[in-house]
Parts: structure tokens; C-alpha cells; sequence
């Protein structure tokens, strides 16, 4: 009885010291490194290149929208005004160009050769009055100073209708070619300009160019929009990926092409296939660590993108991911 006391007491003991030094030895284990991440996601800004009032919101947040669906309106008078403008100095350019095309009218022709009609009767009269003057002239009956103002008269009758059969000439040929491409170029640039702004009304009715879910909505009715601002921000699920930051140390175990098994316990225990489709490395302001200040070894962070290899489900911006080492 004595005996199994003993032995009792013996075996208790060595399993006290056998917990005892396996204690000690878990204790003086290293730990496992967690690398925890986050998710992100590919985000839109929906602007408008026009500024202006908003005129409505047509989503709100948590929306989902189609590539092609309108978010939202701008009222903007000014661009009605400029389009106003626009269209009418088209019409004015189009009616000079036509002018140029179709040359002088039919009854401009009439009136040019009717004018040098005039001129040439009157240059034949004189012609005629001339050679009067001139036989009386041979006859002795003439003063030389009336020849030569009849002469004078009749040379002058003769660029008259010289000047009046080229205007007539002119008219029947209608604008220089050179006029007639000036004036269709005027015209084009009318139709360019009208082009733009009818470009910049287009952009005060603005769709998504993305499908996506609303994230943000920055501005609401009635306020001012400046050129370019962000109004509606939109988050693409099916585009995102899990960041962490590795040590350079660590970095081998994560190459780029490599697959992870992540845990995302915002969903659970269950882990999802990742890969590494991006490492580079991180700014130079706090991502220094000394491991060994004698050698003066110092050691950075990288960053690490991975993306899933099938789709999530419930799946959001800003969950946490842990990656065991």
C-alpha cells in the first residue's frame, strides 16, 4: 500500500515537471506574425467639366448604378445664352458662305451690263463727235484746243466702258474662289463653335461612365458646382484587392504572382485564395525600422497588393484581412 503511494507520488510529480518544462518551452517559443490588411477598391469621381448650380441628385448612397445611368443635373443659363449666340453667328456665316456660292444676283447682272451699255454708247458718241471734229479740224473750221478736248472726252468715255465691262464681267462671275473658301471656312468655324457649346450642355446632364456603388454625394440641390469637382463618388466591388504592409525581411515570402490564403473576420473563419499582383515600396517618412543600430542596418516596408481569385461575397471597403505567417 506504501508502495503504490509512492509510485503515486512519483508519477505526480514527474508530470508536474514535465508540464512545468513544457510551459517553459512554449513560453520561450516565438510567436506567430500576423499580417493584417485591409480591403480597397477601385473609386470613381463623377465631375462635370461645366460649373453650375446642381439642379437634382438622381441617386443616393448605396445605390447601384449602370454604366450609362444619369447621376445627376446642372443648371447653367449662361450656356443657354453662349448656345443662343453660337447658333446665330452660324446662320450669319452659312448666309455669307451661300452669298459666296451662288455669286451676285440676277438683277445686280442686269443692272452691271445695263451700266456698261451706258458707257458704251456714250464712248461710241464721242468716238463719233471726235471724227466730226476732227474732219473740220483738217478743214481749217477747228481750233486744235476743241480737237483735243474732244479728243480728251473720248479717250475718257473709253475706260469708262472699259471699267463698266469688267464690273459687268465680275458680277456674272460671282466671289473670287479665294472668297468663297474664306467664307466657307468662317462658316465651318461657326458650326465648330456651335459644336462646343452644344459639348458643354451635353456635360450639365451627367452619366456614369462605370457601374458601381454610390459612396459619396458630396454636393446637393441647389449648391454651386465648381469645374471639375468631385459631386458623386462610386466604388467598383468587382475591382478590388486586399494592401498589406510586409517587412523587407519578410518581403521573399511574398513575391509577385504568389497565392495567399487570407482570413477576413468580418466574414468568418473561412479563408480565400488571394495573389500578389503588385509589391513596391513604401515612401521613405516612417517606414524605416533599426534592426541593428551598430551595423547600422535599416530596414523598410513594402506594400503588397493582392486581389482575390473569385468573387466575395459581402465584401466591403475598409474590412480588416489577417495573413498568418
Amino acid at each position: 500500500m506504501r508502495f503504490v503511494k509512492i509510485s503515486a507520488l512519483v508519477l505526480f510529480c514527474g508530470a508536474a515537471v514535465g508540464w512545468l518544462c513544457y510551459s517553459f518551452w512554449l513560453a520561450y517559443q516565438p510567436l506567430p506574425v500576423i499580417v493584417q490588411g485591409q480591403i480597397e477598391a477601385q473609386q470613381y469621381n463623377i465631375s462635370s467639366k461645366v460649373p453650375g448650380r446642381i439642379d437634382k441628385i438622381m441617386v443616393k448612397k448605396g445605390d447601384l448604378v449602370k454604366k450609362g445611368q444619369l447621376i445627376f443635373t446642372i443648371y447653367s443659363p449662361e450656356i443657354e445664352a453662349k448656345l443662343i449666340q453660337a447658333r446665330a453667328s452660324q446662320d450669319a456665316a452659312d448666309a455669307l458662305s451661300e452669298k459666296a456660292q451662288k455669286g451676285a444676283r440676277s438683277q445686280e447682272i442686269k443692272a452691271a451690263r445695263n451700266r456698261w451699255q451706258q458707257a458704251k454708247a456714250a464712248a461710241d458718241l464721242l468716238e463719233k463727235t471726235h471724227q466730226r471734229i476732227e474732219n473740220l479740224y483738217h478743214s481749217g473750221v477747228m481750233p486744235e484746243q476743241k480737237r483735243d478736248e474732244v479728243y480728251t472726252r473720248m479717250q475718257a468715255a473709253r475706260f469708262s466702258e472699259n471699267g463698266a465691262l469688267q464690273l459687268y464681267r465680275m458680277a456674272k462671275e460671282g466671289a473670287r474662289e479665294e472668297t468663297k473658301r474664306a467664307a466657307a471656312g468662317k462658316a465651318k468655324m461657326a458650326a465648330g463653335a456651335v459644336a462646343e457649346v452644344e459639348a458643354y450642355e451635353a456635360d450639365t446632364r451627367i452619366h456614369s461612365w462605370h457601374d458601381g456603388e454610390v459612396s459619396q454625394i458630396l454636393l446637393q440641390s441647389g449648391e454651386l458646382a465648381p469645374q471639375g469637382f468631385p459631386i458623386v463618388s462610386i466604388l467598383d466591388m468587382n475591382d478590388c484587392w486586399a494592401v498589406f504592409h510586409i517587412r523587407e525581411d519578410m518581403l521573399s515570402q511574398y513575391t509577385k504572382g504568389s497565392k495567399l490564403l487570407v482570413q477576413i473576420p468580418a466574414l468568418g473563419e473561412k479563408k480565400y485564395p488571394f495573389i500578389i499582383r503588385y509589391v513596391a515600396v513604401m515612401g521613405d517618412f516612417a517606414t524605416w525600422r533599426a534592426t541593428n543600430t551598430r551595423k547600422g542596418f535599416d530596414m523598410r516596408t513594402f506594400e503588397i497588393e493582392a486581389r482575390p481569385l473569385t468573387p466575395i461575397d459581402g465584401l466591403r471597403v475598409g474590412m480588416g484581412v489577417l495573413l498568418a505567417q
